[in-house]
This record gives C-alpha cells, structure tokens and sequence, in this order.
C-alpha cells in the first residue's frame, strides 16, 4: 500500500529513515502500553488476554508484576502463566513485596508482563519509580507489556486535578509514554464503567460508594475518557506522520487535523494568525505558520522585514509552530504544498491579495496556484478586507540606519572600465571588433559581483558609451551611421544593463547568505557556551559580553534581588546606573515593556532596556546602549537581539531552576535531619534521662531501706546513663561544629600508640564485656593529629564496634605502615556491616539493624569520625571480614615530611 502511494518525485525523509532505521537496528526490547481513562477499564484483563494469546503462539511470556485488585475475573487470567515470586523488602518493620527486577532479567524471557507503571518502588528497592525497571527491562533486550491510566501521565496532571479535584502523586514522564512501540486503548463508556463500580467489580463496597460520590462522577469519567483517546490519537498521528515520511508518501492522509497558515510582510498576517489559531482550536488540531524566503524577501524594507518577524513572534506565542522556507521552486505555491504533503498538512489559510488583474496577469497569483493545485488540501481564503487594522504596538523605535553616500564604488567601477578601454583597444586589432564587447560585459559582471547594482548599472551605462565612442564607425563621435551597429549597440546595452542586474542580485544574495550563515554560527557558539555553563555569574557574563560583540553596543544586565532590580553583569563592566536609566530599567520590570532611550515611555535615559521573558514570565532586563546618535538598532539588528535575549534569559532561568532544586534537596535533607535529631531527641536521648531519674528517686525516696551493694549499683547506673547522656550531646555538638565549619585541627607531630592508648582508657566500661588485642607495628612513625579529634574518632569506632560485637568477643586494634601513610584498623567479630550500606553508614542519623542487645544511639558517632579524619587529611572506609564475620574499619593517615626527616635523622 505504502509503495503504491509513493510519491516518485519526493525523498524520504532524512530523520524519519534514521528514526526508523534506529529502531530496527536497536537491540532493546519493545514496548506496548495498555491505556485506559480510569481504574477498572480492563487494562490488566486485556494484557493478560494479549499474553495468553502470545503464548499459544510459542511465545516465552513471564509474569513479573500483576496487580488482580481481588476481581475475579483477572485472576482467572493468571492460571497458565509462569508468574514470578514476588522479592521481599523490609521497611520499618514491615515485610513489602515488589517485582523482583533481578531474576526477571535473569530469566529473560521474550515478553515480561509489568503491571502499575506509574507506581512508586518501596525504599531500598534499586529504582524509585517502577518505570524505570521497565526501562532496565528494555535495554536487557526484553519487551514488555504494561499498563497505566491516563491520569498518570505526567504532562496531563493538573489538567486531571482540575477535573476531578484528585491530584495523582504517581506520574509516569510523557517521554516513557511517547516512546512505546505500540499503543492500545481500553476504552469503556462511562454508564458501564459506574455498573461495573456498583458491581464490585473494581472497589469493595464502601470503596466504590465514596468512588462514584466523587472520583467516579459521569462528568469526570467523561472528560477522562476524552483525555485518553486525544492523547493516544496524538501518539497515533505521530506515528503516521513518521511512517508517511519514512516511505516518501504524498499526503494528506486525513487521519487527522493539521493545518498550515501562509504569511508574508502584509500588515493583514496577524489577523490570519488569529484565525488559525481559532480554526485549530475548534478542531483541537497542531498548526504550523510559514513564511517563504524568496529573492523578493531580500528587497524587503526594514519595515516589513521587522512585521514579518513580529507575525512569526505571534503565532509561536499562540502555540504554533513557526517556520521560515528558503523557497526551492519558481512558485511560492510549489514550496508551500510540498511543505504541505511532506507534513500531512490537511488545510491551508491564506490571504486573498488585493493586486491588479495585470500584476496577476504577469507576475501570477500564489492564491490560484494554490487553489487550483492544492488536490485533497482545503484552502482556506480569507478575505483581506475582513481582518482589521492592527493597533500600533508601544515598542522602541528602530529605523534603518542613515549611511552617507560613498563615491569609492564609482569612481572603481569608471576605473574598471578604463582597464576594459584599454584592453579592448590593445586587442581589437588581433581579435577584431566582433569580440570587443565581450571585454566591457566582463568588465560590467565584475563590478556588479565586487561592488552591486548601483555602480554596476553605471559601468553598464559607461562602457555602452565607451564602445560606442571608441569602436563603433564613425568612431570618436556618438553618431552611429550603420543601422546594424545601432541594433549591435542597443543590444549590447540591454544585456549589459540585464547581466549587471543579475550578478549584482546574486552578489545581494550570496553577502545576504553568508551574513545569515556567520549569525547562525554565532548563535550557535553562543548557545553551546551557555549550555555549558553552571553558574549564573558565568551566564551572566557571557550574555552581556555576547551581545555587545555582535551588535557593537555596551551591555548592563539588571536580575531581581529581594524585589529590587539590580545590575548582575555588564560589558564593559558597569555597576551603577544614574537616576534616569534606573528608573526606565524599573519601570521595564513593572510593566514587562522597553523603556529607556528611543521608546515611548522615559525616553531621556541614556540606556534602552527592554524585558527578558520565558514561558514562565520576565526573569530580568537588558539595557543597551552606544555613542552614536539617531535610533539604537536596525530591525535586524533588534531580531537578532531578540535571539541573543531568549537565549540568555533560557539560559538564567536553567541555572535558577538547579539552584532551584538544590535548595529544595537541602530544604529536604534539613527537614529529614530535623525529624531524625527529634527523634534522637524524643527516644534515645530521654533513655538515660529516664534511667538517671529513676535511680536517683530510688536513692531519695528509699535511701534508708537500701543496702549499700544496691546503693552503689544506683550511683553506677547514674554515672553510667549520664556519661552516656553527656557523649550523645557532645555527638549532636561535633556535628553542629563540623557542618559549620568551625572544626579547625590543631596537629602536631604524635605518636598514635599514645592515642591509642588514652582512648583505650576512656573507653574502658564500654569495652568492659570484651576483649581487646592490640597488633601495633613497631617504629610507627609521628603522624600530624590533633589529639583530642583523633581520641574522639577511635573513641566511637570502638564504641560501635562494642554496640555490633556480642558479648566475649574480641575487638583488634591493628596499625600498620603502607608506604606513604599509616592504616589503623578496628576490627570486631559481630554480624558485619550489609553490602550496600558500606558507605551509608558513615551518613548522619544513619543506624543499621540491630539486636535488642544493641545499646541506642544517635546515628552521629561514625559521621563525625569521618568529618575529623578527614579534617587531618586523612581517609575513612568500612569493609566486612573477609576471615570470618565482622566489620572492619579502616583509618588511611598521611606520613608528613617533617615525621620522614624524623625517622631519617634518627
């Protein structure tokens, strides 16, 4: 079908080959969504239909997560499939269960069903989100089948929350939507879906009543269902756009609304911008505007060039997708339907131009040709008389520059000429006169190519009469005699006046390119410079200094701080702004117009400032200025500006966007921080607290009755629970000193065996119910500490390994030489550390599971080990045993010079 209506003149489309050629050539597994508009459409019962037919065709489907909801029906589906058991993960004491991703990929089979796409991943599992295992599942090459509502996808949430007053919190990104292989909606009208509601075939009983008072309500269910079939048709139409351009398929395949608006520099253009925009959102279809760059277009004023790109500015504004065509065709109409097919464009508007029947006559009608050649295509023509005048928009005046008349072109052309004089009189005598005037066009051609039309036009004029004057008889005078040497003369004119016409059109066209191609490049470097920039300051200066070397202005840049406008940036440097410019620069903040020099509003400041916007509204202001007098830019040069600004303001608003983010991550974090030190607080720091109460009102109240053995244990149990108490807020103070940065080792040269030694001491009723071996090399060289930070560090690694360890076993202490630094080891004999919480344990608040033997903590002895060690320049590290189980932790301390020239000295 689709080589019977290949179109035998058009290419395929290079991306769309690439596209599909990718795909083809992609080793990853495909992927099939099943969609419906709400719970209890039948997503699940139909892919597990779609897999049980699969598998009666020798295909190897796995179960990997279905989710039944207790219907039935569904779960008389899973009879026949292999279903995989499902991976247990414990959560604060609770057991859930979850797709075992790893042996699903180790069982590889050819289609793996994955329930629920949108849901989130208990903690601990490898990915958050369950879409991105599907994901994993795809790149091991294996394809799957899913299923998920459309009120999880992430582009259409609020218009979801806006109808039904649910907002979903598990959102599916559009890019995971868009990429699916294949699509299938599951469609049910919503009388059936509220039967089956009242039926129990998707909620309990209490469920499903507050379900139809508020989720279930027919409204909601019927905009739903019209959000799943849009957005499934829009992922359909893609589809079909790609394979029509992939198979060089002449359109329109009227499979669905697409439609084009033709637009020029006519000031009636915005008014069919409008009617497009109105036209598409009556039939909820794309549109696209475009304008055709021909040779005409380089003889545009400044004037219409400016309103042709304001057009464009529009239509993008209204949701349109704004093009510019080098026209390829002797016709404007030619251009515009192959545009048109390539696209599967099914309407076209245009203007209907008020000309002459002889302008049309000679120079043709884009309209008739249009209209006559348009086929399947519905044309549009909208009367120019029906659109209204456009009010004059309140913007900075710009008007083509002024440049003074230059006479060096001439007087090079009347001198060319000369040379061709000469030439033409040296070799008329070898050649004769027939060849002469092929002397003066070369002369004529290359003047129009180095200079343009003007001079050329006058060399064409000159060497006319040259060749007259000096070569046609009677010679020396203008008479011509010959009738034949009047039409060689007149001829040689008109084609010197024709040929002059031309190479300078084509000269207009090649510096006109070439201007365009140097932007672009510019623009380029430009945007590949920002995207590689992170911080606002770099941003900030890269813009200013960017635009004032393509436009040759100065450059001030003005950001918002604290509800103030404020200079960020300029080139040349500038921090300050007089009265005048300030309050042009404020007043283009408040109103998000141009201000300032050359604009209706404050035009005494010495600067122009215009508005820097992105979709999400003004971000800034740009001020401009020079030394010249008269208008500040050219239309040009106010569209370039234009780039240059959208640029820099995307390019802001990404940077404010991370830090953005990374204040709500640190927002986060300190809300996490907040709830773990309150609950430090709350439970491990009031234990002692209880147990320092309760002896001591034993003491008090029944002093007398107790002996003295029991009196002691009390006083012990006091000093115990305080001491404890007393590390606990010496812990919470570290940290506090550590993360703000007032932990400043005061090192000198020790020797570590005497640290050792005190901590050893001070840890003793911790270490009391195990033993300790001590395995110190000898001749351990001095190390740069601060004696009371490394005491504290080998303080709480003895104490954790004494929280870890059972009764009656052995803490090592172990420190040896390696090369150039020292290794101390503490190593216990407990349960060890699980493999991926090696590098967890040494966050704040952190605590691994543990026995009910297992004294409390704050989850801080470990974090603030690594803080001091690395204060030192040292390293921190946990490892398990490899002999037998425990956990090992490992100090790295560098040898300093000083300590080397010690050891050599001795």
């Amino acid at each position: 079908m689709a080589n019977q209506r290949r179109d035998p003149d058009q290419r395929p489309s290079p991306e769309a080959l690439l596209e599909t050629a990718r795909r083809e050539e992609d080793a990853a597994g495909r992927l099939k969504i099943f969609v419906g508009a709400a719970p209890g459409v039948g997503k699940t019962y139909e892919m597990l239909q779609s897999a049980h037919a699969r598998r009666k065709a020798g295909i190897d489907v796995v179960v990997g997560v279905v989710e039944t909801h207790g219907r039935a029906e569904t779960e008389a589906l899973l009879i026949g499939l292999e279903v995989l058991p499902r991976k247990r993960i414990d959560h604060k004491g609770q057991q859930l269960e979850e797709m075992d991703l790893d042996a699903l990929i180790a069982r590889r089979p050819q289609i793996a069903l994955v329930d629920e796409l949108a849901h989130t991943n208990a903690p601990g599992s490898r990915h958050p989100k369950r879409y991105l295992d599907v994901a994993e599942l795809l790149a091991a090459g294996i394809d799957v089948y899913t299923a998920v509502n459309i009120q999880h996808i992430e582009s259409l949430n609020d218009v979801v929350a806006q109808i039904t007053h649910v907002r979903v919190r598990e959102t599916v990104p559009d890019s995971v939507f868009d990429r699916a292989d294949a699509i299938e909606l599951i469609d049910l009208t919503p009388d059936d879906l509220i039967q089956r509601l009242k039926e129990g075939k998707v909620y309990v009983p209490k469920q499903a009543e507050r379900a139809l008072e508020h989720y279930f309500s027919p409204g909601n269910l019927t905009a739903l269902r019209e959000l799943a079939l849009r957005r499934t048709a829009d992922r359909v139409d893609e589809q079909l756009l790609t394979h029509m351009q992939a198979n060089a398929i002449a359109g329109p395949w009227a499979a669905g609304e697409r439609i084009l608006v033709c637009i020029s520099e006519d000031p009636r253009s915005a008014g069919l911008v409008r009617y497009t925009k109105r036209l598409a959102d009556r039939l909820h279809a794309p549109w696209t505007a475009v304008s055709i760059e021909t040779r005409r277009s380089l003889q545009l004023t400044e004037e219409q060039r400016d309103r042709l790109a304001d057009t464009l500015r529009l239509a993008e504004a209204l949701g349109a997708e704004a093009l510019t065509i080098p026209g390829a065709g002797r016709r404007i109409a030619d251009d515009l339907l192959g545009y048109a097919h390539a696209n599967n464009v099914t309407q076209i508007v245009i203007g209907k131009a008020s000309r002459s029947w002889w302008f049309e006559l000679v120079r043709g009608s884009v309209v008739h040709d249009l209209v006559r050649r348009a086929g399947n295509i519905s044309v549009h023509v909208i009367a120019g008389d029906a659109l209204p005048a456009e009010p004059a928009a309140k913007r900075a005046q710009m008007t083509d520059r002024v440049e003074p008349f230059d006479a060096k072109p001439y007087i090079a052309a009347l001198a060319v000429v000369a040379v061709a004089l000469g030439a033409a009189t040296l070799l008329r005598p070898i050649f004769g006169i027939e060849n002469v005037d092929l002397m003066f066009l070369t002369a004529v051609v290359g003047v129009a190519v180095r200079f343009g039309l003007w001079p050329s036009l006058l060399a064409s004029v000159v060497a006319s009469l040259s060749y007259n004057f000096f070569f046609l008889p009677p010679v020396y005078t203008l008479t011509i005699t010959d009738p034949t040497n009047v039409a060689a003369f007149f001829f040689f004119m008109l084609i010197a006046i024709l040929v002059s016409n031309v190479a300078a059109r084509v000269r207009t066209q090649a510096v006109s390119a070439f201007g365009r191609v140097r932007t672009t490049e510019s623009l380029y470097a430009f945007s590949r410079k920002l995207a590689s920039t992170a911080a606002l300051d770099d941003v900030l200066w890269a813009s200013a200094y960017q635009i004032a070397l393509m436009l040759k202005v100065r450059v001030v840049l003005l950001l918002p701080e604290q509800g103030v406008i404020t200079v960020k940036a300029g080139y040349p440097p500038e921090d300050e702004l007089d009265k005048a410019d300030l309050a042009a620069a404020n007043w283009a903040w408040s109103n998000d117009r141009p201000a300032g020099r050359g604009s209706e509003t404050l035009p005494g400041a010495k600067r122009l400032f215009l508005p820097m916007r992105t979709g999400r509204g003004p971000i800034g202001v740009i001020g401009i200025d020079d030394d010249r007098t008269g208008p500040l830019l050219t239309p040009d040069q106010r569209r370039l500006l234009d780039a240059l600004v959208d640029q820099s303001a995307l390019a802001i608003e990404r940077v404010q966007l991370v830090e953005d983010m990374d204040r709500a991550e640190r927002n986060v974090e300190s809300d996490r921080l907040r709830q773990a030190l309150l609950t430090s607080i709350s439970h491990d720091l009031k234990t002692p607290l209880a147990s320092v109460l309760g002896a001591a009102s034993t003491l008090r109240d029944l002093s007398p009755k107790l002996s003295e053995a029991e009196k002691a244990d009390l006083l012990g149990t006091v000093i115990d629970e305080s001491e404890r108490l007393n590390r606990f807020i010496a812990n919470l103070l570290d940290m506090t000193k550590l993360e703000s940065g007032a932990v400043v080792p005061n090192a000198t040269l020790l020797d570590l065996t005497e640290i050792v030694g005190s901590a050893l001491r001070r840890a003793g009723k911790i270490l009391s119910r195990h033993r300790v071996a001590l395995d110190l090399a000898p001749n351990l060289p001095m190390l740069e500490l601060d004696a009371v930070l490394f005491e504290q560090v080998l303080f709480n690694l003895l104490d954790n390994a004494a929280k870890y360890a059972p009764d009656d076993t052995t803490i090592t202490i172990r420190a040896v030489r390696d090369a150039d630094s020292v290794s101390l080891q503490v190593t216990d004999e407990g349960a060890g550390i699980p493999p991926a919480d090696l590098e967890q344990v040494f966050d704040k608040f952190y605590r691994a599971n543990k026995g009910d033997h297992v004294r409390a903590g704050t989850g801080l002895g470990l974090a603030i080990s690594r803080g001091f060690v690395e204060a030192m320049h040292g390293t921190i590290s946990a490892t398990n045993r490899a002999d037998r189980s425990g956990a090992v932790l490992t100090i790295r301390l560098p040898i300093p010079p000083a300590s080397e020239a010690l050891d050599t000295a001795a």
